[in-house]
């Protein structure tokens, strides 16, 4: 099912809607501020595990997840005042950034290195549902694993409908997925280039 919501404004009843959908233990597609996301509350663990399954991707391989600010962040991550320090110059933004997990965090969200991937993104619907749903939201590209993200909420419909409770329609997207950058050990390593440009990184 559609619910197309105003990307710049979103309407707070169907915000609620959407909400309310993934305390169900609903699987939802959204879009962030890079590509369209599939995501579900983080401690819906039938629904990380039927992302898993839609994306046909090795659980071994966890998915990062949406926070609403970086006090969030805290909670689910050990975040060093230099991590603080960068993630508050870059965030909201196209980055997904890497961090050792707190106890908090579910064991499938977590890597064997015992870190996650957080974001922030830039995009008022994400961060709406997230602060509504007052959990971190999963978020993964809506794709197949090694396939190019989907841009167009009506693809996604089509595609992975079947599998989804709700598409979100916030207009078509043409980015790129995030850009993940390693914070571990107060050490800036890019993991993956994205959206996010790293330039930055070099004048430190």
């Amino acid at each position: 099912m559609i619910l197309s919501i105003n990307p710049f404004n979103p309407q707070p009843r169907l915000i609620s809607r959407v909400v309310e959908c993934l305390k169900q233990g609903g699987v939802i597609a959204y879009p962030t501020d890079t590509t369209y996301g599939i995501g579900c509350d983080i401690f819906n663990r039938k629904g990380v595990r039927q992302i898993f399954q839609l994306k046909q991707r090795d659980a071994r391989k966890p998915f990062s997840f949406i926070c609403t600010d970086l006090s969030d962040v805290a909670t689910y991550a050990q975040v060093s005042n230099f991590a603080f320090k960068t993630m508050k110059r870059q965030l909201p933004g196209p980055y997904t950034f890497v961090l050792e997990a707190t106890r908090i965090v579910p064991d499938l969200l977590i890597t064997k290195q015992k870190t996650v991937g957080v974001r922030i993104p830039d995009n008022p619907i994400a961060m709406a549902i997230v602060r509504e749903l007052g959990h971190p939201l999963v978020t993964t590209s809506a794709n197949l694993s090694g396939e190019e993200p989907s841009h167009d909420p009506q693809v996604i419909e089509e595609r992975f409908g079947h599998m989804l409770d709700l598409v979100i329609d916030g207009g078509i997207l043409l980015g790129e997925p995030s850009t993940v950058i390693s914070l571990i050990d107060d050490r800036l390593e890019v993991l993956r280039q994205g959206s996010g440009e790293t330039s930055w990184i070099e004048k430190r």
